[in-house]
């Protein structure tokens, strides 16, 4: 018995979607391969474009009332890794950024917190010269709030700890960047 009712359960989820993929996906960027000079920040002696990349995601799980998106670089030699991007307060209805829309055309009520270069919104890739590939992941959170009462002078770690606490479900797309 207690087989087919396992069975059950598990169709029964699967038909109100709770077994959907939550996914990110990209035109500008792409799972493993290195990100283009649009991504690039524009000082720290680098020069590239500094546009946040187009992101649309889809499959958020049942509940979600709004979404956050960060980019880390885990590999940074500070010993606590690299904020480049910290957005949160993104309305449940919105699904996708276009490309450069950090700082620019971001979604009402939405709110981009201060990252590692000291200021609010998308701060590109600008690894070290001479480092090898930076991994750069971009994680955007299915939230079961539908704001955080975070400023935008909130540090990576304090947005980080409310998006672990209120993540219904977290889906990453892990870009690379390197500079000669």
């Amino acid at each position: 018995m207690k087989p087919i009712l396992i069975l059950l359960s598990a169709a029964t989820l699967w038909s109100q979607g709770a077994l959907a993929e939550f996914r990110v996906q990209s035109s500008d960027i792409s799972n493993g391969t290195p990100m283009p000079k649009a991504q690039e920040f524009n000082g720290f002696g680098c020069e590239g474009g500094n546009l946040s990349p187009q992101l649309s995601w889809s499959g958020a799980p049942e509940g979600t009332k709004s979404f956050a998106i960060t980019a880390y670089d885990p590999d940074a030699p500070t010993g606590s890794g690299w904020w480049h991007w910290l957005a949160f307060n993104i309305p449940a209805d919105i699904t996708s950024l276009k490309t450069g829309a950090s700082g620019n055309t971001m979604p009402e009520g939405s709110t981009e917190s201060r990252t590692d270069y000291g200021v609010p919104g998308f701060g590109g890739a600008c690894p070290p010269k001479g480092d090898k590939a930076h991994r750069y992941q971009f994680t955007v959170f299915a939230l079961n709030t539908d704001k955080l009462d975070l400023a935008p002078g909130s540090s990576g770690a304090l947005v980080g700890y409310y998006l672990n606490g209120h993540a219904l479900a977290k889906t990453t797309l892990e870009a690379l960047y390197q500079r000669p």
